[in-house]
């Protein structure tokens, strides 16, 4: 069985990352702001999530003796997302800064580092806005303001989160992601549930409670589809701001990623001709 007509959606190409990687430097730049400036916010950024999350580790390991259920929450999860996104890509934008904001390390590394970065931020676009929307809506409670400490987690892991992603989506070159993003970072989404059960079965409890099939019955699948559903619709949206985004501030950033893969198809078109013309003319 042929597989060449799957090779363009499997190529690099197809998921944005072409063999000159982000030529216009998108990545490290802003419309708003400059390379240093956009360096030093991002590195901001990053120290306070980072101290945030081993504040959190650190305080749930000490007074409540928690820290194995860590890892089982997908706000920590999405956090910890974040944190390497924002490291990454403040480290990336203060060496293009230093190299004369020419070039960054990451357009010369390997295409599968290169693809790993553009996934990333395409989750740090949509994971904490979930995030913060399911936990306004479903979870908050009279707890969460209780203490200092309480409200101070809350409000970083919960609210600025989505601040931190409004930025890359607002303020920065990044973006759009291309639509081919949309089914990897779905099934990533996807793949939490089996954290979550599996979390029931070794640690017996449910992370969130409207997972717990004893309590919400038939609402669960509803729960499960209305947030497949809603990443769907989150993804397109964000997709549409950062459009218009390029549209008003950098039209000649407008879906370089669409283009990539309209080049890509007509590349495997071309290849696929090229073979059909040479094994007809070996028959012949």
């Amino acid at each position: 069985m042929k597989l060449t007509g799957l090779r363009p959606y499997l190529s690099y190409e197809w998921f944005g990352v072409s063999a000159s990687f982000d030529p216009a430097c998108g990545l490290v730049t802003s419309p708003f702001f400059s390379p240093p400036s956009l360096g030093a916010l991002r590195l901001l950024f990053a120290v306070y999530s980072l101290v945030t999350t081993i504040t959190v580790l650190v305080f749930e390991s000490v007074r409540f003796h928690d820290s194995s259920s860590f890892f089982s929450y997908f706000t920590d999860l999405s956090y910890i997302g974040l944190v390497a996104y924002l490291w990454a890509s403040s480290i990336q934008t203060i060496v293009f800064v230093s190299r004369g904001q020419k070039a960054y390390p990451l357009q010369k590394w390997s295409r599968i580092l290169q693809l790993l970065h553009v996934l990333l931020y395409t989750t740090i676009t949509i994971f904490p806005i979930i995030v913060t929307v399911v936990f306004w809506t479903l979870l908050a409670s009279s707890s969460t303001f209780s203490t200092r400490y309480s409200a101070w987690s809350n409000i970083s892991q919960h609210t600025m989160n989505s601040g931190f992603a409004l930025f890359e989506i607002l303020l920065t070159n990044a973006g759009p992601s291309p639509w081919s993003h949309i089914v990897p970072c779905f099934v990533l989404f996807a793949c939490y549930l089996g954290v979550a059960y599996i979390t029931h079965a070794t640690q017996g409890f449910y992370t969130y409670s409207f997972l717990d099939p004893s309590v919400q019955h038939g609402l669960l699948a509803a729960y499960i589809v209305g947030m497949g559903v809603g990443y769907c619709i989150l993804f397109t949206i964000v997709k549409g701001i950062c459009t218009l985004r390029c549209r008003l501030v950098s039209p000649s950033r407008l879906d370089p990623p669409e283009q990539v893969q309209s080049e890509a198809l007509g590349e495997w078109e071309h290849i696929d001709v090229e073979q059909t013309k040479e094994s007809t003319g070996s028959e012949a």
